[in-house]
C-alpha cells in the first residue's frame, strides 16, 4: 500500500454571512472531496499544540508525527534546509519576508504579489549594501527569503508579517526575550530600518510604484531558530521505504528535507491561485509509481485566505477537488485499491481574520476496503461526528500509516 497526503493549506474557515452561516468547505462545489469522506472516516486533527503559534511549520510537521517540544526552531531553519543553505551549530536562521509599508501600516505581507526574479534583485541588492560576514541574505522564493545571523541569539519575540495585515508595525517591531538576545535584537532592528531606506530608493520599486503595483520596502524577519534535529520519516515508518514532498512553498520544502523525503518541483506551480493543479495532480501520480508515500501540498486557499479574498478562496477549494483530486481518484493504481489517501487542511485561515488560528481540522482517511463511519461531506462540522473522533500529536500519522 502506498501512501499519499492531500493537504489544502488554511482550507478551514469560520462560518460566513455572506455564504448563509456556511463555511467554504461546506458551501464549495467537491464532490470528489465528499466522495472520499462518505467513503472513508473522519475526525478533526488538533495541528497546533497548546503554547504555539499557528504557523504552517507547527501544523505540517505535527501532520507528520514531529512533537514540536522537540524538534521547533521556527520557519528560518526549514527555509535554509529548502534552498539548499547548510546551517552552521551557532546559525541562526530567519525567514525574511519582503513586505510593503503604507506610512505607519504594514499594507501587505507580500509586496502584492512579487516575482521571484524581482525579489531575487532586492535581496542581492541588500547583501551588498548590509551583508557582512555575519550576515548573510539569500534568495527565497517570491517574498519569502532568508536571513542568516551568524552566532545570534534565537529568543526573540518576532510577530509574522500576515497577521498584521493594515495594522501599525511599528507595534509589531521584534525584541528580545531575555537580556542575552538585545544585541541580537538591536541588529535586526537596524538591519528593517536601513532596508527601509534603501529599498524605497531602489529603481525596481520605483518601476513597481510607477505601474501602480505596491513596492517591496521593507524587510521582516522572523521565525527564527536554529538547524531542527528531525529524524528522518523512513526511520520512524517502516512503511516509508522511498518517500517525496510535492509544494513550491519553502517552508514545506524545508520540512521535507529534514523529514528524509525527496522534494519534486512541478513546472507552473506557483504557490497562488494560478498554480498549476493539474500539474501538482500529475506529479502526485508520477511520484506514486517510485515513492511509497508522498505528501502533496497546496497553498493557493492559504494565500486567498490572507488576501480575504471569498470567492478567490473558494475557487481555490474547488479547483483542489475538481483539478487535483479528481484525477488521482481516477487513476487506475487508486481504482485497483493500491493507494491510502489522506485529505486536510493544515489550519484555518478566515477570510474575515486574514489570518491562521490553531481550531481543529477536518480531515478524512480512504483506502478501498476501510469501513466508513456515517460522515457524507467533507467540512469542519460534518468531520465532528467522523469515527476518529479528535485526535493530535502522532495520532493522525500513526492511523494513516497502519494500513
Amino acid at each position: 500500500m502506498k501512501h499519499l497526503i492531500i493537504l489544502g493549506d488554511g482550507m478551514a474557515d469560520w462560518p460566513c454571512e455572506e455564504l448563509g452561516g456556511k463555511t467554504l468547505l461546506q458551501y464549495a462545489d467537491t464532490p470528489h472531496f465528499d466522495w472520499l469522506a462518505s467513503h472513508g472516516r473522519n475526525g478533526l486533527l488538533k495541528t497546533v499544540p497548546d503554547g504555539f503559534h499557528p504557523g504552517s511549520e507547527v501544523a505540517n510537521s505535527s501532520i507528520l508525527g514531529y512533537d514540536q517540544h522537540l524538534v521547533y526552531e521556527g520557519r528560518g531553519p526549514l527555509e535554509a534546509a529548502s534552498i539548499g543553505v547548510e546551517l552552521q551549530a551557532d546559525d541562526l536562521a530567519l525567514r525574511c519576508n519582503l513586505v510593503c509599508l503604507e506610512g505607519d501600516l504594514l499594507k501587505n505581507h507580500s509586496c502584492g504579489r512579487l516575482e521571484t526574479e524581482e525579489g531575487d534583485v532586492l535581496i542581492r541588492f541588500l547583501q551588498e549594501q548590509l551583508g557582512s560576514d555575519s550576515i548573510h541574505f539569500y534568495t527565497g522564493v517570491q517574498y519569502r527569503h532568508l536571513l542568516v545571523i551568524k552566532g545570534g541569539n534565537k529568543h526573540l519575540h518576532c510577530t509574522p508579517p500576515h497577521d498584521i495585515p493594515l495594522k501599525p508595525w511599528r507595534e509589531y517591531m521584534l525584541r528580545a526575550e531575555c537580556p542575552e538576545a538585545e544585541e541580537t535584537a538591536r541588529l535586526l532592528t537596524d538591519l528593517i530600518l536601513r532596508s527601509q531606506e534603501l529599498l524605497a530608493k531602489h529603481p525596481l520599486n520605483i518601476e513597481r510604484q510607477r505601474r501602480g503595483l505596491d513596492p517591496a520596502n521593507c524587510i521582516w524577519p522572523w521565525g527564527g531558530g536554529y538547524r531542527p534535529k528531525m529524524q528522518p520519516l523512513t526511520e520512524t515508518y517502516p512503511q516509508i521505504r522511498k518517500g517525496a514532498v510535492i509544494t513550491a512553498v519553502d517552508l514545506i520544502r524545508g520540512i521535507g528535507r529534514y523529514a528524509g523525503l525527496d522534494v519534486i518541483h512541478v513546472p507552473g506551480a506557483t504557490g497562488l491561485w494560478d498554480t498549476d493543479f493539474r500539474a501538482k495532480a500529475q506529479a502526485a501520480i508520477e511520484a506514486l509509481q517510485t515513492n511509497n508515500f508522498v505528501y502533496l501540498h497546496v497553498e493557493a486557499s492559504d494565500e486567498a485566505g490572507h488576501d480575504g479574498d471569498l470567492h478567490m478562496k473558494l475557487g481555490c477549494i474547488e479547483h483542489i477537488d475538481h483539478l487535483l483530486l479528481a484525477p488521482i481518484l481516477s487513476h487506475r493504481s487508486m481504482v485497483n485499491g493500491q493507494w491510502s489517501i489522506a485529505l486536510l487542511p493544515d489550519h484555518p485561515t478566515p477570510i474575515r481574520l486574514r489570518t491562521h488560528t490553531a481550531e481543529p481540522v477536518p480531515f478524512c482517511i480512504y483506502y478501498p476496503g476501510i469501513e466508513p463511519d456515517e460522515v457524507q461531506t467533507f467540512d469542519e462540522v460534518a468531520a465532528r461526528e467522523g469515527a476518529y473522533g479528535q485526535m493530535e500529536g502522532d495520532a493522525f500519522i500513526k492511523a494513516f500509516m497502519k494500513r
